[in-house]
């Protein structure tokens, strides 16, 4: 598998938690198990180097449906949800809070491996590189490719690209851009620059752009 993948398990029943982390583990992932989703969210926002989510959606302190909303504010990393809640309604929710997918449970760990699978098919993981478009993104090397070259980026441009190359064709303010970089308020003001500076070095027009379109009164999107 080369480097290997890692997986937070969001699951409060000790048995799931043991039976799927097993499985998952067996397979060559690795796995990181939690019944808190406070002290795993905790986690993910301080280190945001997981490969994917798989969350339940019934939880002790907060309701699964919130963590999916909160990992949205911190992280693009996939989410799966693994519930016993089963209905259209909860399946529409958690779309529109973010999730990639969803299992309602009892299923097998050989589906759940399969719509992994498919989840890292969909973003072309290799290795640890993601490949998007013209870009590939290695997040160990804190670097992106862009046809074939090297983008010669400072630490909060690789972030702010990054940010929209996971986010296509969706309008992102400046405030959410600050928010993902866990900036204050007052960082909003120098946005516009280091976009500016993203965009040089892409060599986008920004009248007539390829990648980052300006969005009048709301901010900016990658157009994917």
């Amino acid at each position: 598998m080369g480097v290997r993948v890692k997986i937070v398990l969001i699951e409060d029943n000790l048995d799931m938690q043991i039976l799927l982390s097993d499985y998952l583990i067996n397979y060559g992932y690795s796995v990181f198990t939690f019944s808190d989703p406070i002290d795993a969210l905790s986690e993910i926002k301080n280190k945001n180097n997981f490969d994917l989510i798989i969350l339940d959606l019934m939880l002790p302190k907060m309701d699964g449906f919130d963590v999916c909303k909160n990992i949205r504010k911190i992280s693009t990393v996939p989410v799966i949800i693994s519930s016993a809640r089963g209905n259209i309604s909860d399946k529409v929710i958690a779309f529109e809070y973010g999730a990639d997918d969803y299992l309602a449970k009892p299923y097998e760990p050989k589906e759940l491996l399969l719509r992994m699978d498919a989840i890292f098919r969909r973003v072309k993981r290799i290795d640890g590189v993601k490949k998007i478009g013209d870009f590939e993104i290695d997040d160990r090397k804190m670097e992106i490719v862009h046809q074939g070259n090297i983008l010669e980026l400072t630490k909060i441009e690789f972030q702010i690209l990054k940010f929209f190359l996971d986010n296509p064709k969706i309008a992102l303010s400046r405030e959410s851009i600050a928010n993902h970089l866990g900036m204050d308020y007052s960082f909003e003001r120098n946005i516009d620059m280091h976009i500016s500076n993203i965009r040089n070095k892409l060599f986008d027009d920004s009248k007539n752009p390829k990648y980052i379109k300006s969005i009048w009164g709301v901010g900016y999107k990658y157009m994917g």
